[in-house]
């Protein structure tokens, strides 16, 4: 019902940056999109919150990545970014967006997630 593309990844030398996209869309169907977030799991590690951000703008981020990722969004656009600096080699994993979403027909809730977008630091 939501499809969430993520775009951005990609291979990185360690000190770089990447800027991860994520557009969500519904067809026909009216949504509201909640709270947004990207999430990532490495080989071998669970899936792990990296950071989240509200229709209003309030963020949170995990503590590995404060002062270094930035989450943003664009209401307009359905779309949630993710800014990384100073990646490390351990910041390498699939990332995934996550998104939070009403059924304004139903007032029901769901969480959808995207296929995910691979993001190697390495030199």
């Amino acid at each position: 019902q939501v499809q969430l593309v993520e775009s951005g990844g990609g291979l990185v030398q360690p000190g770089g940056s990447l800027r991860l996209s994520c557009a969500a869309s519904a067809s026909g169907v009216r949504i509201r999109i909640n709270a947004m977030g990207w999430y990532r799991q490495a080989p071998g590690k669970e899936r792990e919150l990296v950071a989240t951000i509200t229709t209003g703008g309030s963020t949170t981020y995990a503590d590995s990545m404060k002062g270094r990722f930035t989450i943003s969004r664009d209401n307009a656009k359905n779309t949630v970014y993710l800014q990384m600096n100073s990646l490390k080699p351990e910041d390498t994993a699939v990332y995934y967006c996550n998104a939070q979403f009403t059924m304004v027909v139903t007032g029901r809730n769901y969480v959808d997630w995207g296929q995910g977008t691979q993001v190697t630091v390495s030199s």
